[in-house]
């Protein structure tokens, strides 16, 4: 890192006209997620939205396993396109007129990916597939540039814009093939695109910055956190508009709200940034970040078909219906102690878990079950807290 470091031009500076893609410090000062970059992340709000309520139709209708896989399909075509803008943007973001006017040719790209999201979940892959046909070559003409201007990168932006231009052809290609093939093409074009990366990569570390990668991946954690509380809205809604206020409804509002407090707290508790440091962590925590974000974002189709249980509009079993909350905080839970928690040398995390165990056990047993869940989730936090500061205390001064 500290060659990156010497190599590097002066720190970004304000917003000009034009200016050279030579490559961002990796330590900057400062550094944080521009305005750009938020703009940029609510269009996937919109494509996260629609693939949950997809997911919470299909539960409802108690077509699950169908609607988990297509769900998880889904979300790794919108997860995998966040995280190739996010990326790049940490290593050469100019925020010059060239990089502005690309990203809304981005943007315009997710905004296709976002309306091809229902398609693609009943199988038909076109729109979102064009999306990223406009997103990929705004894209490729990003690393292109970074080629032209970074010559310390020249080798890694070529193999960027090579590898991804031959993905993007063979993602192509998929929509001409028999859908009796299934879904296993889909899962060997998911590994060529991880493996763009690992390549490209090899030939020079680009000069991401950590704080500012964990940043953008703590923004995008609260986006489908957000997802969750909306359904929990939803909940409250639907509840306030019923002829009566039962318990077990009040007892759902309270634990829904309960749920998502914590899995924001369980998450945030913990800096990774000074972790994020060499090429495996980096893959290792940036891949991984999968499964927290598509378990998060399930939570709240997972909250949502709970209402339509509590409600009678639902066509699944209770134990169905209670397993698509508990399975994706369970999941959240272990994903985040294995990733997250992992990176940053969290003390005492081995409480998550233990908690995902427990509330695994939950569907089986009578009472409101987001309020069960919650209560755990809350007990877990706790339980670190008080070890955390027992271990602090043992420590000599």
């Amino acid at each position: 890192m500290s060659e990156l470091t010497d190599m590097n031009p002066k720190p970004h500076q304000p917003y000009q006209a034009l200016k050279m893609m030579s490559g961002r410090l990796p330590h900057e000062h400062k550094r944080v997620a521009t305005t750009l970059e938020l703009f940029f992340d609510l269009i996937f709000v919109v494509a996260i939205a629609l693939n949950a309520a997809e997911l919470h139709h299909a539960i409802t209708e108690n077509h699950l396993g169908h609607g988990v896989l297509a769900y998880l399909m889904v979300f790794i075509a919108i997860w995998w396109a966040w995280m190739n803008f996010t990326w790049f943007a940490s290593a050469f973001d100019t925020d010059d007129v060239p990089y502005r006017l690309v990203v809304f040719v981005q943007m315009a790209g997710a905004l296709i990916i976002a309306a091809g999201v229902p398609n693609a979940f009943e199988g038909h892959w076109a729109i979102l597939t064009m999306g990223y046909v406009v997103m990929r070559i705004a894209s490729i003409s990003q690393w292109l540039r970074a080629a032209q201007q970074a010559p310390q990168w020249r080798q890694t932006a070529r193999r960027y814009a090579l590898g991804i231009t031959i993905v993007q052809l063979g993602w192509v290609g998929l929509l001409f093939l028999p859908q009796s093939w299934g879904v296993y093409p889909f899962f060997i074009m998911i590994l060529a695109e991880f493996t763009v990366p690992m390549w490209a990569e090899k030939a020079g570390m680009t000069p991401w910055h950590p704080h500012h990668i964990a940043e953008r991946y703590g923004l995008f954690t609260i986006i489908v956190l957000g997802e969750s509380i909306l359904a929990a809205v939803i909940a409250v809604q639907k509840v306030a508009t019923a002829e009566s206020m039962t318990t077990n409804l009040l007892l759902f509002c309270i634990g829904a709200l309960l749920i998502v407090f914590c899995m924001w707290w369980i998450y945030f508790e913990d800096e990774v940034g000074d972790h994020l440091r060499d090429y495996k962590t980096a893959f290792y925590w940036g891949y991984g970040h999968y499964f927290i974000f598509a378990a998060a974002a399930a939570v709240g189709a997972g909250l949502a078909a709970q209402v339509d249980f509590h409600t009678g509009t639902s066509h699944s079993p209770i134990l169905i219906v209670g397993y698509a909350l508990a399975l994706p905080v369970a999941l959240f839970l272990m994903m985040l102690w294995l990733i997250h928690k992992r990176v940053s040398h969290a003390r005492g995390a081995w409480v998550y878990p233990l908690a995902a165990a427990l509330i695994l056990i939950i569907p089986w047993l009578p009472g409101s079950n987001t309020m069960q869940i919650g209560l755990i989730l809350a007990a877990a936090i706790g339980s670190r807290l008080m070890l955390c500061r027992v271990s602090r205390a043992s420590v000599p001064v």
